[in-house]
């Protein structure tokens, strides 16, 4: 939790579901970016783009396939990933940040090293990779500079190959690598529930040892289990803070950064 004072601080936000989706909570989104950084925070921006990469498949007439719930990425994957995230998504975003008057700079995981990723083996779903360095030079130069950095996630592999990095997990690893006061993961649920179907049933607070018993539980499931264990991951690692709020409602980025929001704090 930040409050109210944004001057220094350092804060990494994981941006992607319906708040992506929607032109209206996007530039909602942009507006409270450019508050943030407009009061002195030290703002990343990290972002996924999992539809627009399975649109842009489509029009190219190239195969969606996910195992086990996560996307494959073959040789032609990989490389409409660096089109449809690296390209498009990233360079939209920065042009929203520009058009809500925050200076922005578009990178992903390969520039400078941001990233370095080994290959995922278990399960092998093709060019997906595990984040296994990150190098923050890079986004300490931008952020020093004034920029907001927005990052999309594709990285660097030991071998060379590019990889295509989970977006949760990129945050995370990011928001530990910067020590950063505050994660916010944007997501299109209210926080983690105990009961999927009861929105007042979210858990405000969860220890970053509790996840794996919660994920065993079946409280936590599905495509929250990253997002889960990498705000876990960046409590543990270095991270002050982290939170998983819902998107969907207007300024909800604001108001968790000012302590007033819902969702769901993981702590140490």
């Amino acid at each position: 939790m930040i409050m109210g004072d944004f001057n220094g601080k350092t804060i990494v936000i994981k941006y992607g579901g319906a708040a992506m989706q929607s032109e209206e909570l996007k530039a909602g989104v942009m507006e409270d970016v450019a508050l943030m950084a407009g009061r002195g925070a030290r703002v990343v921006l990290v972002h996924g783009g999992g539809p627009e990469l399975s649109a842009l498949q489509k029009r190219l007439g190239l195969e969606t396939r996910f195992v086990e719930g996560l996307r494959y990425t073959d040789e032609t994957t990989i490389d409409a990933a660096l089109m449809a995230l690296c390209g498009k998504v990233n360079k939209d975003l920065v042009r929203l940040l520009e058009n809500a008057g925050q200076k922005a700079v578009g990178i992903s995981g390969l520039d400078g090293g941001l990233l370095i990723c080994e290959k995922q083996q278990e399960p092998d779903i093709g060019f997906v990779g595990r984040v296994r360095q990150v190098d923050t030079g890079l986004l300490h130069a931008l952020l020093g500079a004034g920029y907001v950095p927005v990052v999309s996630t594709v990285g660097l592999g030991v071998d060379g190959q590019a990889y295509n990095v989970n977006a949760d997990t990129a945050a995370g690893s990011i928001a530990a690598a910067l020590g950063a006061d505050c994660l916010i993961t944007m997501s299109n649920i209210p926080g983690v529930m105990r009961d999927a179907d009861d929105p007042a049933s979210v858990i405000p607070e969860i220890r970053a040892g509790e996840v794996e018993e919660l994920i065993e539980g079946g409280v936590i499931s599905g495509g929250m289990i990253p997002k889960a264990r990498g705000l876990a991951d960046a409590v543990r690692k270095g991270a002050a803070s982290a939170a998983i709020i819902d998107g969907r409602a207007p300024h909800a980025l604001r108001n968790c950064a000012e302590g007033a929001g819902g969702g769901t704090f993981f702590v140490t």
